[in-house]
């Protein structure tokens, strides 16, 4: 079996494959002062849970956009499983031809992703990546990278909203019934889910007018769920997208 992590900004997320099939998936908080010995603990306890003993494990890659804790995730694993662990960074094949100014800056998670995308669907993909910031990047019909658009995420807007606005509530991530809303919560649930559904769609667009149009739209991530069933383009779901994407990666470089 293999072990996919992809460590974000707000989430860990956890898959593990038995051949191309998700035996196991699971998320966890982000916690930045976490330190080896804590990871390796709550790891042990989430295998016992599911009752797949760690030995099952037979290799591990992760992508990390929080450097801070990498070194310690991969060392917890490395000592849990007795197996080598794979990060995804420069060097690292990915079977992207990347096709942006400097294709080291590239994150990992968006490697991942467009990787994915790759493997599973018809190019070419745009994906819409809904987590602590917001992404849409593009896959070309060659497996190329073309280029991304990073915007704050839901949750950091509708914080940074109620955060300075002593009188605005805190609302739940519900599509409200009508953009024009007549009472506070609704008319915040319009702007934050709502108004991103408009962004990504005028994206969207755009997108097609530089690029072509898309075979696949592809939605993943925390608030994918949430927010791309109010938009007007076709988009499907996969919240697995990322992992399935570092399972093909693996899979690449064991070969």
């Amino acid at each position: 079996m293999v072990l996919t992590v992809d460590i974000g900004n707000t989430n860990i997320c956890l898959g593990l494959f038995d051949a191309d099939a998700l035996a196991m998936r699971a998320r966890l908080a982000t916690k930045r002062q976490e330190t080896e010995d804590e990871f390796a603990a709550v790891l042990h306890h989430l295998f016992a849970m599911h009752g797949i003993p760690l030995s099952a494990v037979s290799g591990t890659i992760i992508s990390s956009v929080v450097p801070e804790i990498t070194i310690a995730v991969q060392n917890a694993v490395a000592r849990l499983t007795q197996n080598k662990v794979l990060i995804v960074s420069p060097g690292v094949k990915t079977g992207l031809n990347i096709l942006i100014d400097d294709p080291a800056q590239l994150g990992a998670d968006l490697a991942a992703g467009a990787v994915g995308a790759a493997a599973h669907y018809p190019l070419p993909a745009f994906v819409i990546d809904l987590g602590t910031a917001t992404k849409l990047y593009a896959v070309d019909a060659h497996k190329g990278f073309r280029g991304c658009v990073i915007a704050p995420g839901v949750a950091i807007s509708l914080r940074a909203l109620t955060d300075v606005s002593s009188l605005l509530p805190t609302i739940g991530l519900e599509a409200p019934k009508h953009a024009c809303g007549t009472n506070s919560v609704e008319s915040m649930q319009s702007g934050v889910i709502l108004g991103t559904a408009a962004m990504l769609d005028g994206l969207l667009e755009r997108f097609t007018e530089e690029l072509g149009a898309p075979k696949t739209i592809l939605g993943t991530g925390g608030l994918s769920a949430c927010i791309t069933p109010a938009c007007r383009h076709t988009i499907l779901q996969d919240g697995d997208l990322v992992l399935k994407g570092l399972k093909a990666i693996y899979d690449k470089n064991m070969q």
